[in-house]
């Protein structure tokens, strides 16, 4: 389908509705980012049901997306969402470091570590995340046993940002209109496009960031659509079955960087890191991890600081 020819903004009406839409998803037909546009849009204003909503991810998952439609997802996904006033010159310089999820592996808080050792080298960092949804701690459950307070407002995260180098925003705080999908994704249990959103939705729109995934079938197509965002330098990795750099074997890098996409592998051994075990890799309770952070922080060895310096490394 080819966006129309008219100047005024495309609606999910105008294009005959979710029956329309879901038939040329099912018939494996591309859409392009203006008919995504809109149907997100549909579902962000509350405007959709459960069924509508669950048939379209479906039926756009069963065909795969594309960058394209992933871009006009995103288009609506920033729409509605709250923004961080972060300036150009910011944006230009500030990362994200943040994984999907959906790994299932249950580890300690790699990517929410990586940061604050980025943010300690001087890089401004906007870090982006949720509480717990597959596992026992979020990004949001250890800041919060770490007596970080987590529901900031954009110019709290602002603040933040510039005096200490780093500023988290609350994924429900910032796209609070994802509100109207969560009951249907809870119930449907299988990860769909809005877990591949979240991640590249970063509420400050930083231009580089750092985005680990669980399912390596996805990577080519987050980072193409992080280009057609703007995005000036991006890895989107996977190792080992977790959505980060893993320290238990070689992990995959596609890397976007002043517009060209190049793929490689990063073997922590080559890098002098001593390999690990899953298991060394296991996390817990918010307590349990808000733990590890510390004294990873405090300098301890072995493999939790391992696979933080490899992560952090990647941001630097």
């Amino acid at each position: 389908m080819s966006e129309s020819s008219s100047s005024l903004p495309i609606t999910l009406e105008s294009i005959g509705g979710w029956p329309e839409l879901i038939s040329l998803l099912l018939d494996r037909r591309d859409i392009d980012a203006a008919y995504a546009r809109a149907a997100m849009a549909n579902i962000l204003a509350g405007s959709a049901t459960p069924a509508q909503l669950i048939g379209f991810v479906v039926a756009l998952r069963a065909k795969g997306e594309t960058p394209e439609e992933i871009s006009g997802l995103l288009d609506a996904v920033l729409a509605a969402a709250t923004l961080v006033p972060l300036d150009e010159s910011l944006r230009d310089r500030a990362i994200d470091i943040v994984g999907t999820g959906g790994d299932r592996s249950h580890s300690i808080n790699v990517s929410t570590m990586a940061a604050i050792v980025v943010a300690g080298a001087g890089v401004p960092v906007c870090k982006h995340g949720a509480r717990a949804a597959s596992s026992q701690c979020g990004t949001a459950d250890v800041l919060e046993a770490l007596g970080v307070v987590v529901e900031l407002s954009p110019q709290g995260v602002l603040r933040c940002i510039e005096r200490a180098g780093i500023g988290f925003c609350l994924a429900a705080r910032y796209h609070p209109a994802f509100r109207f999908a969560a009951p249907a994704r809870r119930e449907i249990g299988v990860p769909t496009v809005f877990n591949l959103l979240g991640p590249m939705a970063n509420p400050g729109r930083v231009k580089r960031q750092l985005i680990g995934v669980a399912n390596p079938l996805v990577a080519e197509k987050m980072l193409a659509s992080l280009r057609l965002h703007g995005a000036t330098s991006s890895w989107v990795v996977h190792g080992g079955g977790l959505d980060e750099l893993t320290t238990t074997g070689p992990s995959t890098v596609l890397e976007l960087r002043d517009g060209h996409v190049r793929t490689f592998t990063v073997d922590p051994v080559a890098l002098g890191l001593a390999p690990a075990i899953s298991t060394e890799l296991t996390g817990g309770t918010p307590a349990f991890n808000a733990d590890v952070v510390r004294r990873v922080m405090d300098g301890e060895h072995g493999a939790h600081r391992n696979i933080v310096v490899l992560n952090a490394a990647a941001g630097l």
